[in-house]
């Protein structure tokens, strides 16, 4: 067949079009790929910054406030709708006391060989698991007896950390300490007057300093220690490797009507979001509380109950 000189025009024309029209298909999809993919970077790390900041027991204007940004411009990026620098977000990951890559990642990276102990521990039945964790403690951990002579009591206030603590140590014996009273006394200071003078980081330094000086002065005592602990990872292992630590929980309802119960006023003028906060807080918390040795949940139970199930645990643990 043969065509004319229009008819070839024609059809090369139609052909560049249809080519133009396929290269700007192929472009317009590419930038929608692109744009879903930094939205959906910019969710996850709001995400990541929203569970950091709630792990501190932090509000959206105490993280401001630590990291220097504005509560509006945090607000955004918690949001996914943020477009920050670097330099702002390296002041973020300085207030949440985690370096810039982990703003980025919930774990890092894990070690082969880690990774495979981890495996072979999720294959065994759960009641092997607690006698695997004691043959490798006894194998590879001198000092096992040692921390086993001073128990830790962590949680939010109003779990019952002070009222259990103090009967423990007349039953025990032993001395029974609270960290908070510690740190008061190490600085002449109640903890509002630390906080508003040094912030979150100051304190979270002072507590770190009056631990150490604590566990130093004692080989035995029961301790009770504030809940925030667990958000400062260096604090936290020194804790869990020179403590029994004990996880005493309850439901975030229970939690709030104690702390009312003890005078503190303040959660019901926070109303709502008070309530709602709390319970942000506990959820970002709670894996951070599981690597206790422990836990004791009081909720629905009297002291004595709570009491008597803890005595019974420890007492079953030291033998």
């Amino acid at each position: 067949m043969r065509y004319t000189a229009g008819a070839v025009r024609i059809i090369l024309m139609y052909g560049c079009t249809a080519m133009q029209t396929s290269a700007h298909t192929k472009d317009a999809a590419s930038t929608e790929v692109a744009r879903v993919a930094n939205d959906g970077f910019l969710l996850s790390l709001g995400k990541r910054v929203r569970e950091l900041r709630n792990r501190r027991g932090l509000t959206r204007k105490m993280m401001a406030r630590e990291a220097d940004v504005s509560e509006r411009h945090l607000a955004q990026l918690e949001a996914g709708e943020g477009n920050v620098s670097i330099v702002l977000l390296r002041r973020i990951a300085v207030a949440v006391n985690v370096s810039l890559p982990e703003l980025f990642v919930a774990e890092a990276e894990t070690r082969h060989e880690k990774l495979l102990i981890q495996r072979f521990l999720e294959r065994l039945p759960a009641h092997r698991v607690e006698d695997a964790m004691f043959r490798l403690l006894r194998e590879f951990g001198d000092e096992e007896v040692e921390r086993r002579k001073r128990v830790a009591l962590i949680g939010l206030r109003g779990a019952g950390k002070s009222t259990m603590g103090s009967r423990l140590g007349q039953e025990m014996n032993l001395p029974f300490i609270e960290l908070d009273g510690e740190i008061e006394k190490d600085t002449g200071m109640s903890l509002g007057e630390i906080f508003s003078l040094y912030g979150q980081a100051g304190y979270r330094a002072i507590e770190r300093r009056s631990l150490e000086r604590v566990l130093q002065g004692h080989e035995r005592a029961i301790l009770s220690v504030g809940g925030g602990v667990v958000s400062e990872k260096e604090t936290y292992d020194y804790l869990l490797s020179n403590c029994y630590t004990v996880w005493i929980k309850a439901r975030p309802e229970e939690h709030m009507a104690r702390v009312i119960a003890q005078g503190d006023l303040r959660a019901i003028a926070g109303g709502s979001q008070a309530m709602e906060d709390l319970r942000r807080i506990l959820e970002a918390r709670e894996p951070l509380y599981r690597k206790a040795d422990m836990y004791l949940d009081t909720s629905g139970h009297t002291v004595e109950e709570s009491f008597s199930k803890l005595k019974a645990t420890l007492q079953a643990k030291q033998e």
